[in-house]
């Protein structure tokens, strides 16, 4: 598997496990220091997130892909990924949300790591 087919499946985890509500598992593929900004301005660390995913503050139902384009630059990469999402935040009800993230990643002892992104509509 070469870098960009790892950087894929990276992200195909990374939507199973916010669907699983999976922190471990998401914490495994984000550094420590991993941040999200969300499409409202709001800006959160990783544990700050998680927290929000774990008390139902972000639920996801289910996520398809439509396109994951990867650009890999030696140890580091971004990642430009569209996904229909089913999702239910801050107490709304469920919908359907077209999802676009921009990631940031860093390849650190041979495993790649998410250390940000960004996230909007299209």
């Amino acid at each position: 598997m070469d870098d960009k087919q790892a950087i894929e499946a990276l992200y195909r985890r990374y939507w199973q496990y916010m669907i699983d509500a999976d922190a471990d598992g998401l914490r495994s593929l984000m550094r420590e220091d991993y941040t999200l900004r969300h499409m409202t301005g709001l800006q959160q660390s990783r544990e700050d997130f998680l927290r929000g995913l774990l008390d139902g503050t972000f639920r996801y139902f289910g996520a398809e892909h439509d396109t994951i384009e990867v650009t890999v630059h030696g140890q580091s990469a971004v990642m430009c990924a569209k996904s229909r999402v089913l999702a239910a935040v801050y107490g709304g009800r469920k919908n359907l949300w077209r999802l676009r993230g921009d990631y940031t990643l860093r390849k650190e002892n041979g495993t790649w790591r998410l250390t940000g992104s960004r996230a909007s509509t299209y």
